[in-house]
């Protein structure tokens, strides 16, 4: 467990100064380690000691008070002390045996000196001495860090650096992947290998379901203490290493399995976005049967493969992820950068699909990255619909928490998601729905927007294209725009409020903050405006869809916007 690097209370018993020193307790404690040496004559340190500190004492604080002395033994055992050293003679003539029983109950070494010892002596010996190996370990874990970024780039690059791992630490390493075998160094039986990986899988599981968390932690098996570290990136796990041994695991072997960890996880990531390369040059036919240039179906068939008729039945929707970067005055992205991050997000993507049942054929266009997911367990029952959704909305949950830790790069993330089709010709409709989704952002400002959820939105921005829309919203809303432009009244707000609390003027006026009798006057020149059947629910209808035709066509003029409206009140 590489003691060259760390210092023992054997250690110390073996120095010049310790030569008259006595052990009378605690000798099954020997092996622990030593981080600082400290003097300490009160019972009050709950914030001056770390830990694996020798503690030096003359008794002074506690002279024949061998309670108060008990007492203060207890507390440097529960603050996972190393040893006590008292010297004997002037304030204490001898150990207390409660002491020396409790000691002995714990392993705490209780060491005496029966001649003066000059406790700066000791501690001018030790703290070069601890400070020195400290500096040793570091340059020796630079040394095998470096092998480890080395062999990371060979072909079996986490294979050689599990047996680096071993061969610096010598204990047991066990590599458990979320896909593929795990891997023993040095290899163990059948029988040992299930109960480790009985042991581990559980673990396993739970760190993939909170991946955000790759710090390493300590576990307890039978007579054995692991260190656990999981090894991923971007907000995704990919396997865990445990390293076993009886020894109590060193800051030396906390720090040399997050570095192997780290070349590992490089490794794998390397390897997968090269895979996710290869899988779009693989699927370029999915950009053209979203864009309906792939109309016939045998050609489809051909190109799925024999899965063709199970996956046609299957319902599935088109996501639309737009990517934006955000833009930084000290560095610029390339068209390479940024394909980069869309190979990336696009590995996170099949990896958060999969987990959640759905088979995702993925194709990358600029800034765009497009997914088709396909539901692996629906097959239409209206239950399961629900479900479906459900476990769609937990995919990109998910994929907005990784893009909000910047897991993936420093952009915002923009999602547009069609309604759910069977049958590989219908993907180009849902597509467009997706397409269409993400034209509502500057009216929801929202990342994430289901087609399905636009409500009268599906209708409206079809109508669009032309002058269509904007004759409509001239129609029945220009004269108040006019009037709103001319004279800076909030008539048009004020309209908008009115008809969204269903024409009543008491919680109208409350919405707007302003006295009933203003409200009266603005609905009068509304009247005036509009005409005096404005309020008929053919009227009624018009102008509500009028309203959001008007924000779909100006989402940035503020005329129609409650924010505005506070702000302006506040101001």
């Amino acid at each position: 467990m590489h003691s060259e690097f760390i210092l023992t209370v054997n250690d110390v018993l073996k120095r010049p100064l310790f030569q008259e020193a006595r052990i009378i307790a605690g000798k099954h404690g020997l092996h622990r380690r030593i981080r600082w040496v400290h003097i300490l004559e009160t019972s009050h340190f709950d914030t001056l000691i770390h830990g694996e500190e020798m503690i030096l004492a003359t008794g002074i604080g506690f002279q024949s008070d061998g309670q108060r002395f008990a007492s203060y033994l207890q507390k440097l055992i529960d603050a996972n002390v190393s040893c006590l050293c008292l010297e004997i003679g002037q304030y204490v003539e001898s150990v207390p045996d409660e002491m020396i029983k409790l000691a002995n109950k714990h392993n705490f070494p209780l060491i005496i000196f029966l001649k003066t010892v000059r406790f700066v002596d000791i501690t001018q010996d030790l703290h070069p001495l601890i400070i020195n190996r400290h500096y040793q370990m570091l340059q020796k874990l630079e040394s095998v860090s470096r092998e480890f970024h080395r062999l990371s780039l060979t072909s079996q690059g986490a294979l050689n650096v599990l047996k680096l791992l071993h061969d610096s630490t010598k204990t047991q390493i066990v590599y458990l992947p979320t896909q593929g075998k795990p891997v023993f160094i040095p290899t163990l039986e059948p029988i040992a290998q299930n109960d480790w990986l009985t042991f581990l899988y559980g673990h396993l599981q739970k760190l993939c379901q909170h991946p955000f968390n790759l710090s390493s932690y300590r576990l307890k098996k039978e007579d054995k203490t692991m260190l656990l570290q999981p090894v991923g990136a971007m907000g995704q796990v990919w396997a865990l290493i445990a390293m076993a041994s009886k020894q109590e695991p060193s800051e030396y072997h906390d720090l040399l399995l997050d570095s192997a960890s780290l070349s590992i996880a490089q490794d794998l990531l390397r390897k997968r976005y090269m895979e996710e390369r290869k899988l779009h040059a693989e699927n370029l036919w999915v950009n053209d049967l979203l864009h309906n240039r792939l109309n016939e179906e045998e050609h489809i068939k051909t190109l799925i493969g024999p899965d063709y008729n199970k996956l046609n039945k299957m319902n599935y929707w088109v996501c639309l992820f737009e990517i934006e970067h955000i833009p930084n005055e000290k560095e610029s992205i390339s068209e390479e950068s940024l394909e980069s991050i869309g190979f990336h997000l696009s590995l996170l993507l099949r990896s958060a699909f999969e987990q959640h049942a759905f088979r995702p054929f993925i194709t990358l266009k600029n800034n765009q990255l497009v997914v088709m997911a396909l539901d692996l367990t629906s097959f239409g029952q209206s239950k399961k619909k629900l479900q479906t959704k459900e476990r769609l909305q937990q995919v990109l949950d998910y994929i907005k928490e990784a893009n909000a830790n910047q897991k993936i790069g420093h952009f915002h993330l923009r999602i547009g998601v069609g309604q759910s089709y069977r049958q590989f010709k219908n993907a180009h409709l849902s597509y467009q729905e997706a397409t269409q989704a993400l034209l509502l952002y500057p009216y929801y400002q929202k990342p994430l927007i289901f087609y399905d959820e636009l409500g009268v939105f599906q209708l409206l921005i079809h109508l669009q294209e032309g002058n269509i829309l904007e004759s409509f919203v001239h129609r029945y809303l220009g004269p108040l725009i006019e009037e709103d432009r001319l004279k800076g009244s909030d008539l048009l707000y004020t309209l908008k409020v009115y008809l969204e609390n269903n024409g009543s003027k008491k919680l109208a006026s409350e919405k707007l903050y302003i006295v009933r009798q203003s409200l009266y006057y603005r609905l009068e020149k509304i009247k005036e405006l509009l005409g005096q059947d404005f309020m008929s629910p053919e009227n009624q209808l018009a102008l509500q869809l009028a309203l959001r035709a008007y924000k779909l066509l100006y989402p940035d003029n503020q005329a129609i916007s409650q924010h505005s409206r506070h702000m302006k009140k506040r101001n």
